[in-house]
């Protein structure tokens, strides 16, 4: 079985101490779903929702957030961002739209909750911004799809398709 690293022999939560790694490349890519009514999926598309811009508004909203990731999730380091990217891809089909943000830095440790939460906070605010017209939108899919450097090295979630 793989190790917690946040906790110490005694099963006490700590950070994890990066000092003598050296600083490597690091990415991840994260992803998540929000499913919501045709018509709200419409208003997005059409730009018809009252508070503005939707799509826009959670882009900026997922890179802020994954550059104060540290002060959101308790062990996590503060790093220094070298590129955040917010994407969004419409699934008319579906009444879906699809989030991916993406994360780079040069660091002593790896990015994937900064992409995770890039993505997470993303599509609470396309939530925020619809709830007023649809309270059953729904946010699946929360996951890391990839990343990159570090000890741990190369990963890519399997898909089954």
């Amino acid at each position: 079985m793989t190790e917690f690293t946040h906790l110490d022999a005694e099963g006490r939560v700590r950070m994890v101490d990066v000092t003598e790694k050296a600083p490597t490349v690091r990415t991840a890519v994260a992803s998540a779903d929000v499913r919501m009514r045709p018509d709200t999926f419409d208003m997005i598309r059409d730009h018809k929702v009252k508070k503005g811009n939707v799509l826009e508004t959670a882009r900026i909203a997922g890179v802020m957030a994954a550059k104060r990731t540290a002060d959101l999730i308790p062990m996590c380091h503060p790093l220094k961002l070298t590129h955040v990217q917010v994407d969004f891809r419409p699934d008319e089909h579906e009444h879906l739209i699809k989030i991916r943000a993406s994360v780079r830095a040069v660091d002593q440790t790896g990015v994937e909750m900064e992409a995770l939460t890039a993505a997470a906070v993303a599509a609470l605010t396309i939530y925020d911004m619809c709830k007023a017209h649809d309270r059953e939108m729904t946010i699946t899919a929360i996951e890391l799809i990839e990343k990159s450097g570090g000890k741990s090295g190369t990963y890519h979630r399997r898909t089954d398709g």
